[in-house]
């Protein structure tokens, strides 16, 4: 299966380019024995806007939150999972802005943090209806066969995450890099859309 099409609802736009809309987005991770695992939501397939996919809680942000804020709110309206150590406990993982080309915008900053201790994260039944807890490897060898629908953003943090084998490593990882903003671009040609990163053949095509 292809990995680079735009995501479920993701429509291209034919006029003005749209302003995104800041939200943030939080990768909660658990160690286990056999390595770490991430928090996926299911979005309400009902839903326009990704419905269906498995993706890391978030949302908007709202009115003068920060991100981490939002991220903090959404995780705990989404998943039942507040966290009691505040805003401080995110460590800021990267910066994603959804392509010109879509309708629908979003600049989304990428938080990650350890799950608490006895965390019992359940989702709210709305905008989520799935909740699971999985190694990124094994999310993306179900996406690879069909069994678990993921947005490009997901598979690429995926991919990153599935390149340490503890919470702890992730989270040294997260503070040493330096996070700036990435937007892909959304190709169109005769096989289809494409979503390209800065820096792959076609990109300033």
């Amino acid at each position: 299966m292809e990995i680079d099409r735009p995501a479920p609802g993701e429509e291209l736009n034919e006029g003005p380019e749209t302003p995104p809309r800041v939200a943030a987005s939080v990768i909660v991770l658990r160690d286990t024995p056999s390595g770490a695992e991430v928090l996926l939501v299911q979005r309400n397939p009902a839903q326009r806007f990704m419905g269906g996919a498995w993706v890391f809680p978030g949302g908007a942000v709202h009115g003068e939150e920060t991100p981490a804020e939002a991220g903090l709110r959404e995780l705990e309206e989404e998943a039942s999972l507040p966290l009691e150590a505040g805003p401080d406990a995110l460590v800021a993982f990267s910066r994603w802005i959804t392509p010109a080309e879509a309708k629908l915008r979003f600049d989304t900053f990428f938080f990650v943090v350890e799950a608490p201790e006895g965390a019992d994260p359940r989702p709210d039944g709305a905008e989520c209806v799935g909740l699971v807890w999985k190694r990124p490897a094994d999310a993306l060898s179900d996406y690879a066969r069909g069994e678990l629908e993921l947005v490009f953003p997901t598979i690429k943090h995926l991919e990153q995450l599935a390149e340490h084998e503890t919470v702890a490593d992730t989270i040294a990882a997260a503070r040493a890099r330096d996070v700036t903003p990435i937007q892909p671009r959304i190709v169109v040609s005769g096989e289809g859309a494409r979503v390209l990163l800065p820096g792959e053949p076609g990109f300033d095509d």
